[in-house]
């Protein structure tokens, strides 16, 4: 029985997983851990160097050559590829469009899921991704699904990347983008996107943030009396 307590919150891209669990993190005090963007700096880095996704000796040397941190900052959390912050440019298209194939190939997720485990061996966490629930942390004591309507995701996501600055962008490309996604998640052979079976729905389509961060919190608080 795991002394600490893991918060592992799952589902479909731009639902606002990261910001609920954030939210969380800070409410509680507890370490926030963002996986996606760890998925998100590897396929930068196999962007930046060219690395072949049809040849797997290449991505398993590519993956000895990748060192990821995270540093936080007011409760928001910065990754680090070898050293360089790309908090900011792992958020772009061309990784996006990327990312998918990338988390799905069996020895990236192997390679990333050791790191994650490592990170929530001792310490009270939030972590947020697709697979958190059902592979990473199978004894979470707390897990959410989190759903919302296609159309709500992809004008929230869109209006995203207009605040970064990105204006080229169309809210349609970013719908196909999210429904590809969505299908390379839940098909995808190696920890598909599904909701484990103790996992609570979250639907957050007609809820604000705050009225999100109030329902999970609810629901944490039986167990924060435990730990």
């Amino acid at each position: 029985m795991r002394k600490n307590l893991v918060i592992a919150i799952d589902g479909y891209s731009s639902c606002g997983k990261s910001t609920l669990a954030k939210a969380l993190a800070k409410k509680l005090g507890f370490i926030y851990i963002d996986s996606g963007a760890m998925y998100r700096a590897v396929t930068l880095f196999f962007i930046r160097n060219k690395v072949d996704m049809t040849n797997q000796e290449a991505i398993n040397d590519a993956l000895h050559h990748i060192e990821l941190n995270f540093h936080s900052r007011d409760y928001e959390s910065h990754i680090l590829l070898n050293g360089e912050e790309v908090s900011e440019e792992i958020r772009q298209m061309p990784v996006s469009e990327n990312v998918s194939e990338v988390s799905a190939n069996k020895q990236v997720r192997h390679d990333m899921v050791k790191q994650q485990q490592r990170m929530g061996k001792s310490k009270n966490i939030v972590m947020d991704g697709r697979d958190i629930g059902t592979a990473v942390f199978e004894d979470a004591q707390v897990k959410f699904f989190m759903t919302a309507d296609p159309k709500i995701r992809a004008e929230r996501r869109h209006k995203e990347l207009l605040s970064k600055g990105d204006d080229v962008t169309t809210l349609e490309e970013v719908f196909e983008n999210l429904a590809h996604r969505d299908y390379a998640d839940t098909t995808r052979k190696e920890s598909p996107l599904v909701r484990a079976e103790d996992a609570i729905i979250l639907d957050n389509t007609d809820l604000t943030q705050e009225e999100q961060l109030d329902f999970a919190l609810e629901k944490v608080k039986p167990f924060l009396e435990k730990i």
